[in-house]
């Protein structure tokens, strides 16, 4: 069955080029009017330029409709303009890619707070903002599609990228809450972690292995995230045309004794602790609690 975006309307974020460029035109392509959102400025978000309104005109010169905005994620006077422009023009707001990001890349050691602030800034509290300017215009039309930019380095971490990592892992646990509490209202909230070759990340990747990663291949996976039949509370992967799904499992654990309850019990038990067989996928963190109570039970 073909996955359509007829009479949907989508905001994404970061627009402007790579990935969310490569979102938004598959969007209009198949039928979404598209808000591409773009600041407009450098990787590490200084600086301003008219790409979202480039995009725009790729879209329409294909028989796409568009409107380009040039909103801040992290302005929240700014968002709201952006929103309330979109839902008076096309009636309603369906689906939200929060996919704006910069970067500042240091070590720890070498890094300011203000770079570490700044990073969280946009990722997480601009990807919180947004959210929040789209959540009760989608609980009130009962849907809603909402995808999270989350990273390998959110996941798994990676050297130089701490203040990058602590957003895009706070992301994970954002759209894990959001889709519980977006459920009775049919909002699915996903995370989707991508691999792209984007300005980004081009001097990050080997030259001869740039062209795999093209941004367009991320995009099946972002849309079906988006879609109708979408799931809710995934974390995806995808680059090259690869698509992958990542788990925050939960293993069985020990009881430590009543009598021993004590950081050498847990060195010594700690084998059977980090034993994965038998480990769970919790559905919330109530569930990773019930789980605590039955273990205490001996079950």
């Amino acid at each position: 069955m073909t996955i359509s975006f007829d009479n949907r309307v989508a905001i994404v974020t970061g627009a402007g080029g790579g990935l969310g460029r490569a979102y938004a035109l598959e969007l209009a392509k198949r039928g979404a009017k598209v808000v591409v959102n773009d600041l407009g400025s450098g990787r590490d978000g200084s600086g301003a330029s008219d790409a979202a309104a480039r995009v725009v005109a790729e879209i329409e010169a294909a028989g796409g409709t568009a409107l380009a905005n040039g909103a801040s994620v992290t302005d929240e006077a700014q968002v709201a303009a952006m929103v309330a422009e979109a839902h008076d023009r096309f009636g309603r707001i369906d689906i939200l890619i929060n996919n704006a990001g910069i970067l500042r890349d240091k070590s720890f050691a070498k890094m300011e707070m203000a770079d570490f602030r700044t990073v969280v800034d946009v990722h997480l509290t601009g990807s919180a903002i947004c959210t929040k300017a789209v959540w009760d215009i989608m609980r009130e039309q009962a849907y809603g599609r909402i995808l999270m930019t989350s990273s390998s380095t959110g996941l798994y971490g990676n050297f130089g990228q701490a203040n990058y990592g602590a957003a895009k892992l706070g992301l994970a646990g954002f759209a894990k809450t959001l889709s519980l509490e977006g459920a009775k209202y049919n909002v699915r909230v996903n995370t989707i972690a991508p691999t792209a070759a984007t300005r980004m990340t081009e001097d990050i990747f080997p030259a001869e292995i740039l062209p795999l990663f093209r941004p367009e291949l991320v995009a099946p996976a972002a849309l079906y995230l988006v879609s109708e039949d979408a799931p809710t509370n995934a974390i995806i992967g995808a680059g090259a045309g690869v698509v992958q799904a990542a788990y925050v499992t939960l293993t069985q654990g020990v009881a430590l004794p009543e009598d021993d309850r004590s950081p050498e019990a847990v060195a010594a038990l700690w084998d059977r602790i980090t034993d994965r067989n038998g480990e769970i996928v919790p559905g919330s963190g109530a569930e990773q609690a019930s789980t605590i109570l039955a273990r205490l039970q001996g079950r």
